[in-house]
Parts: C-alpha cells; sequence; structure tokens
C-alpha cells in the first residue's frame, strides 16, 4: 500500500492556499512538505500538525492507496 495526499493538495486548492502557506501555519520544515509532494511517509506529528491548521481530520488529508495502481496511473501519465 501506498500513501496518496491528493486529498490535501485538494483542500489546499479550496482554501486558496499555497504549500508554502501550509508550511508557516502548520510550522512544517520544507523537508516534511517535500515528503508530502512526492507522496513519502511522514510522521504523525506532521499529519496532525497538518489537521490542526486546516482543521479537519487525517481522513481528509490522505488515503491509502493500492501500489500496482498507483504505479499503473503514473505510467499512463
Amino acid at each position: 500500500m501506498a500513501v496518496s495526499y491528493k486529498r490535501l493538495w485538494k483542500i489546499l486548492i479550496d482554501k486558496d492556499m499555497k504549500k508554502s502557506d501550509l508550511e508557516r501555519e502548520a510550522h512544517l520544515t520544507h523537508y516534511s512538505l517535500s515528503k508530502l509532494a512526492k507522496g513519502q511517509d511522514v510522521s504523525t506529528d506532521v499529519l496532525y500538525k497538518i489537521c490542526s491548521a486546516l482543521d479537519c481530520d487525517v481522513n481528509d488529508i490522505m488515503e491509502f492507496v493500492d501500489d500496482k495502481a498507483e504505479r499503473y496511473n503514473k505510467e499512463i501519465k
């Protein structure tokens, strides 16, 4: 299983926020934000900070996806 943060990026669009705004509001490091952008694992502390800053639940910002389906979708693009 892989993690997808597409929901997070959609929330940022809906709130008219940039990644740098989230970095500042949630007190994230640039490294953590970079890991999110690459779909890599981050600590629960990072997820908590994001949820607190955006007033949402962890299910609102991420989901688990099948690795095979995710790779297939990337190959098509």
